[in-house]
């Protein structure tokens, strides 16, 4: 049987999973966020979703993977990734904050930092070790331009 790995959306549907079930499962009181303010969730939920269609888009573009641990054929440093090195896994952390904000409680707030931390450890230090493996000193020039996450 082929070794399947859990890619990053996957991560980001559990933890929207969790963040709504944790916030059903306390009382309303924990409410953080009033009620009509949780509106302004929707901002970084679709600021999050339209810099992940653009990340996606720059690499489909350069014709290299989107998939983690499969071997870049370019190094995309122009669209959102002069911005950042992540704009994926940025994407993902604003959509969870959205998530949040719409959500309106505490309990859904303690998931952001997890998966951030998660996203990182599991999946952006392996691929930036490869990136630097396959790209060397011009990898080494864009990291020292450009930051993780902003």
């Amino acid at each position: 049987m082929q070794n399947k790995k859990v890619l990053p959306p996957t991560y980001l549907l559990i933890s929207i999973v969790l963040m709504v079930a944790l916030h059903f499962l306390h009382h309303p009181t924990m409410s953080v966020i009033p009620l009509s303010w949780n509106i302004f969730g929707i901002i970084p939920l679709v600021l999050g979703i339209a810099i992940n269609i653009i990340a996606d888009n720059a690499l489909h573009k350069a014709k290299t993977t989107v998939k983690p641990f499969e071997e870049s054929t370019t190094l995309v440093t122009g669209s959102v990734y002069r911005i950042s090195r992540n704009p994926m896994y940025l994407g993902f952390v604003l959509i969870l904050v959205g998530v949040a904000i719409v959500l309106g409680s505490l309990t859904p707030f303690v998931v952001i930092p997890i998966f951030a931390i998660l996203m990182d450890v599991v999946f952006i230090q392996v691929e930036e070790r490869m990136l630097e493996q396959k790209f060397g000193q011009v990898w080494l020039e864009y990291k020292r331009k450009v930051r993780r996450w902003i």
